[in-house]
């Protein structure tokens, strides 16, 4: 059994478009224009299905621009990723610049390596019996997710004492404000990302209820009451980059918090996302891994 989405890493801005193109042959002439043809009325379904407007003419031929580049990067993506989808997705009129600055959550630091290599490694687990299929939603251990540390938080709790507690996204976005002690300026940032250790770390203290601290998606004042607590961290480990060993710890421990990276994600629709090639470096983003 495998999660659902596996990659291995990230380069830095624009490489990882760089490595693509020079795996994947670049379209012809008359091919770019047939496309470009294309993409005029695909951006005109692409604006309906997601409302998309524009503020005037020259935003939505910029737009339209980006457009045409994303549904070419997104064709490069399905030659490279064949086990997925990619295509059009509401984000397909950002640059891959904007995409990253806002929507992706995991903030790399100098000293992320660090902490993650400081935190108590996970113990190796039997692997032999793990079954073909399992998804944690099908036994009510998932609910909304908002940030991911809560999520995975409320899978573990869920396991330790049978209840589905809604936990406070909105308290990580207010509290969380854990910084490099390298970097003072590198800290954690609410909606604009940080790491899923300091979060943890962060939630030793308590995680209150959805109810008794309800999400703004916006910051706010840090309003944590210990007298509410619902549920707390008392460990958390770090488990082998090994696919079983990630599965294994799925299935004994509940929903995860993984690191992945953002190069075949602005145009990822669906299925197994498993790229070919794809740089090591470093992760950018988080998800929450239930199935």
């Amino acid at each position: 059994m495998k999660p659902n989405i596996h990659t291995r890493g990230s380069l830095p801005d624009g490489e990882d478009a760089l490595l693509i193109r020079q795996v994947v042959p670049t379209t012809t002439t008359t091919e770019e224009g047939e496309d470009d043809a294309n993409a005029v009325a695909h951006f005109a379904s692409f604006q309906t299905k997601f409302g998309k407007k524009y503020s005037d003419e020259e935003e939505r031929l910029h737009r339209l621009s980006v457009f045409k580049a994303n549904l070419r990067r997104a064709k490069r993506h399905q030659k490279m990723d064949p086990t997925a989808v990619h295509g059009v997705i509401q984000f397909s009129d950002l640059t891959p610049r904007e995409f990253r600055r806002r929507q992706l959550a995991l903030r790399r630091r100098p000293s992320h390596h660090h902490s993650v290599e400081s935190a108590r490694k996970a113990m190796i687990l039997p692997t032999y019996s793990l079954p073909a299929r399992f998804d944690w939603r099908d036994h009510g251990a998932v609910l909304i997710i908002f940030t991911i540390a809560a999520g995975a938080m409320e899978g573990a709790n869920f396991l330790a004492t049978g209840e589905l507690v809604s936990l406070c996204e909105q308290q990580l976005v207010d509290c969380d404000h854990v910084c490099d002690p390298s970097d003072p300026e590198s800290c954690d940032a609410g909606c604009d990302g940080g790491l899923m250790t300091n979060a943890f770390y962060v939630m030793k203290s308590g995680g209150l209820q959805q109810e008794d601290y309800p999400y703004t998606g916006s910051y706010g004042k840090c309003r944590f009451d210990k007298s509410k607590v619902a549920a707390s961290v008392s460990n958390f480990s770090v488990i082998s980059v090994d696919d079983d060993q990630i599965a294994a710890n799925l299935v004994k421990h509940g929903p995860l918090a993984v690191g992945i990276n953002d190069a075949f994600m602005q145009s990822y629709i669906g299925g197994l996302s498993c790229p070919l090639m794809c740089g090591r470096r470093y992760l950018n983003h988080v998800a929450h891994t239930a199935h």
